[in-house]
């Protein structure tokens, strides 16, 4: 069986060095040594000033609505994992949707201004795939309105844009460090700023709002992480550069093998700063899609097709037309990348997606 995603999971032993050393502490969570430990290898390997290790990515993000005093619209994109909306929601706001651009699918920064009235008070936008967004030109357009910027960077470990960690960018940016990513804690994520009061302000809604024994400094929330997912963190870090490169080269693969396949690929905001966390691809019509998902599945492969629906079709929403998201979402398919995936595997996937296109055309000219 071939998953979409599989776990990278380091040498037990090595685990279970840092499991030990918990044993001897009996320091299991709030903010323990383990936890500073890997904020602080975080911060270096990334090369970002502040953030904060939390217990997974749909609080990071709603940490960062809270602490920015967001109210009214916030400007967001239907073409996202479903925490990025409910998100919105959850704290209070009202979620409207941007279209998004047809070659990056990224928000569109023109269908970002056309959606803003004064009930504005901040975009949150999505870098998809590990794909940054049009920072510069989402800076812009908040500057000249005055809102706040959050990027949901759940994808993008390692994903670098004009030399930089996109998580360096944005009044907040958040991210997620569950099993399925690239780089994980099991489960977990994180918020980043370059704002440090702000940082302060986050750091004790993550903790209840506790400043001391008996005093709360804010209104906060459970956002902490523990010791033993903070270890499997410090575990899997050494090999994240090999897990980047792995997943480049299966990429690369997949674009050799998939030549001859009708299908579009992801523009890349910089490809020198992308990091690969997703393969996926653009057919040409949902039947298409529906063909070959079930031609993998037959075989026992199992792509994904993410993101799919459109968020603004949700039921807890207010419903607009997104036609470039609504197209997309019908479309396209992640296919499966993980760190050992090897070219067996991945030739068999695009053998059955060829024959399935050949199957397609024949029908085609018959029916």
């Amino acid at each position: 069986m071939i998953n979409v995603n599989k776990p990278f999971l380091p040498p037990i032993e090595e685990y279970n060095a840092y499991v030990e050393s918990i044993w001897k502490r009996n320091w299991l969570t709030n903010n323990g040594p383990l936890v500073n430990e890997l904020e602080l290898k975080l911060k270096e390997y990334l090369n970002v000033e502040h953030l904060l290790f939390l217990n997974n990515g749909t609080i990071a993000l709603q940490i960062a609505v809270k602490a920015l005093n967001l109210s009214g619209e916030i400007i967001t994109t239907p073409f996202s994992f479903v925490a990025t909306t409910s998100s919105i929601v959850w704290e209070g706001c009202q979620p409207v949707f941007a279209d998004i651009d047809p070659h990056t699918l990224n928000i569109d920064p023109a269908s970002i201004e056309k959606a803003i009235t004064d009930k504005t008070s901040a975009i949150l936008a999505t870098h998809v795939y590990g794909n940054p967004c049009d920072i510069d030109a989402i800076s812009a357009i908040a500057r000249k309105h005055k809102l706040k910027v959050i990027y949901d960077a759940a994808h993008c470990f390692g994903t670098l844009y004009k030399g930089k960690s996109v998580f360096a960018y944005g009044d907040v940016s958040t991210t997620s460090f569950h099993a399925t990513k690239l780089f994980h804690t099991i489960e977990g994520g994180a918020v980043f700023t370059q704002d440090p009061d702000l940082l302060k302000k986050m750091a004790y809604i993550r903790n209840f709002g506790f400043d001391g024994p008996d005093n709360f400094a804010e209104l906060g929330i459970n956002g902490k992480n523990s010791e033993f997912h903070a270890a499997m963190g410090l575990a899997n870090l050494k090999y994240a550069d090999e897990i980047l490169k792995q997943r480049k080269a299966s990429c690369k693969y997949y674009d050799e093998r998939l030549v001859n396949l009708k299908h579009t690929k992801i523009r890349l905001q910089e490809e020198g700063g992308f990091n690969y966390a997703y393969y996926p691809i653009i057919l040409e019509s949902e039947s298409m899609l529906l063909k070959c998902m079930e031609e993998l599945n037959d075989n026992r492969i199992f792509p994904r097709r993410y993101f799919y629906p459109s968020l603004s079709s949700l039921k807890y929403v207010q419903n607009a037309e997104m036609p470039v998201c609504d197209s997309i979402a019908k479309r396209v398919l992640c296919l499966p990348l993980y760190h050992d995936l090897d070219k067996f595997d991945i030739d068999f996937i695009c053998r059955i997606l060829l024959r399935s296109q050949k199957y397609q055309f024949l029908n085609s000219l018959l029916g």
